[in-house]
């Protein structure tokens, strides 16, 4: 299963972890401290910065399919990644808010070509569909291998080569993974699919050019003034699903089925992102204003790094639910996806709990210790993996062959909408600066916010494992239409 082009493109993905985690993390002091940034506009910022890439994944979906293939994408992708961290190392030498807006849109530009187009490419590159679900789980603890590196050390590198150093140690290591494409080129090409492999118009280029620059323009406007760029997240979000939507419509009866379960696993993907921002943006000032001491008295760890926790069990996480999955089946039991999406929110529930209990039960001192972060993380980074992983190989094998790119890219969609609207949540536990935390604020402020979440939470789990049901009977009819309507190979995709 494992051969020399899916694991550069695996080395690649621990990279883009690394380095694009590693710069959140300090991103959030970065704009309280150099910027100078209110809380409430810095949660909305990091919150944008973590969901807008993935947003921007729509039309790296259609670069990928119509103009220029996955692999020509990743290559841009990660030029671009470098470049916006380039800028970043810049703005912090001389304190220019500007300049670090146009780095972290480059940098969302950046994901947003990667999101779609990496899971594409990275499918070609085993023998059979089945390869690829059991392996893309390991890829998705590869990528937080990366990020646990990032989100621990960036904070300490801090103190020794302050945010310039951090962002330019980011530069270097996503032109290495620009370098590790090139060296790769011809083996990924043979394998990948036709687009990739022909030569590409110049007419596509100069779509390319013109679409990317808008992109870029709008990234920049929406860091630039939030209260308005959310509502053009919400617009395109909605014409994007809407797209699909219709395309749904005028599909045979047997393809509309597979693309309606579609539908259901971005509402319920949209649901689950919004808990999983909070991670970057609330949870991450609570840990910021509360977390206090060393991870079992002997690991050192910043308030700000305490997403560490995730990729670190993220890591875990990936290889044992692919173990379990193993074991499952070899016992012939057979959990679907929507079943497993099920069990992620049941797990998410719990992480909020612990947490809400915690803060309702904080002690005089305002303070909560790293173990209690690192319990939440684990709950949460179990469903993380689920959804992040499962989700993606199941919108590939329903969806047809020429709209795949655009099909995963409504999952990057999901993140990014739901990014922004879990950011916007966020915002009413934002204090004002200079002011303490107290207990009461702790427990009024901080423990009444992740009570609500948690109540919705369970409702959520609730309704998704109703909609695993309900997906169940639609993929049995389409099966069963497909069996009594056979179409043409040309007639059954569109």
């Amino acid at each position: 299963m494992f051969n020399q082009r899916n694991l550069t493109m695996m080395l690649c993905q621990m990279i883009f972890g690394l380095s694009f985690y590693g710069v959140m993390i300090i991103l959030t002091p970065f704009f309280l401290d150099r910027l100078e940034y209110s809380e409430a506009d810095t949660l909305m910022v990091i919150g944008a910065f973590s969901a807008v890439g993935t947003f921007f994944s729509i039309a790296g979906g259609v670069i990928g399919d119509r103009y220029l293939g996955a692999y020509r994408s990743l290559i841009i992708g990660y030029g671009a990644f470098t470049l916006g961290y380039v800028l970043l190392m810049l703005s912090a030498v001389d304190i220019n808010i500007p300049l670090s807006l146009i780095g972290i849109a480059l940098v969302s530009y950046g994901r947003g070509l990667m999101s779609p187009n990496y899971p594409t490419l990275f499918q070609t590159t085993f023998k059979s569909q089945q390869d690829f679900e059991k392996i893309y789980p390991i890829n998705y603890s590869v990528n937080n291998v990366g990020a646990f590196l990032g989100q621990y050390v960036f904070p300490f590198l801090t103190l020794y080569i302050a945010y310039k150093g951090n962002f330019m140690l980011a530069a270097g290591m996503c032109g290495l993974g620009v370098l590790s494409l090139i060296l790769v080129r011809k083996p990924l090409i043979a394998g990948a699919d036709k687009i990739d492999q022909a030569k590409v118009p110049l007419q596509n280029w100069l779509k390319f050019l013109g679409l990317s620059a808008i992109m870029i323009a709008v990234v920049f406007y929406m860091f630039s003034d939030m209260d308005m760029g959310q509502y053009i997240v919400y617009v395109i979000s909605a014409a994007a699903i809407g797209y699909f939507v219709y395309l749904t419509l005028k599909s045979n009866r047997g393809t509309a089925l597979r693309m309606g379960t579609v539908l259901i696993m971005i509402l319920l993907t949209i649901a689950f992102f919004i808990y999983y921002s909070q991670m970057m943006t609330s949870m991450n000032i609570v840990a910021i204003n509360t977390m206090r001491g060393d991870l079992f008295g002997i690991i050192p760890i910043q308030p700000e790094g305490s997403m560490v926790m995730n990729p670190l069990w993220c890591a875990v996480a990936g290889p044992i639910i692919a173990l379990i999955t193993n074991r499952l089946e070899k016992r012939d039991i057979f959990l679907s996806t929507p079943t497993k999406v099920s069990v992620a929110f049941v797990a998410t529930t719990i992480a909020f709990a612990v947490l809400t209990f915690s803060l309702l039960n904080i002690n005089e001192d305002a303070t909560l210790s790293p173990e209690v972060f690192m319990v939440v993380h684990f709950f949460q980074a179990f469903a993380e993996v689920i959804v992040g992983s499962l989700v993606v190989a199941y919108i590939l094998s329903v969806t047809p062959k020429a709209i795949s790119s655009f099909s995963v890219s409504l999952f990057m969609v999901a993140m990014a909408v739901s990014g922004i609207i879990g950011a916007v949540f966020s915002t009413s536990i934002a204090l004002e600066k200079g002011t303490q935390v107290t207990q009461a604020i702790a427990v009024e402020n901080y423990g009444s916010f992740f009570m609500t979440l948690t109540l919705f939470a369970l409702g959520i789990t609730v309704v998704a494992f109703v909609s695993s049901h309900i997906i169940k009977k639609m993929l049995h009819a389409a099966d069963e239409w497909d069996k009594n309507n056979p179409q043409p190979e040309s007639e059954s995709t569109l």
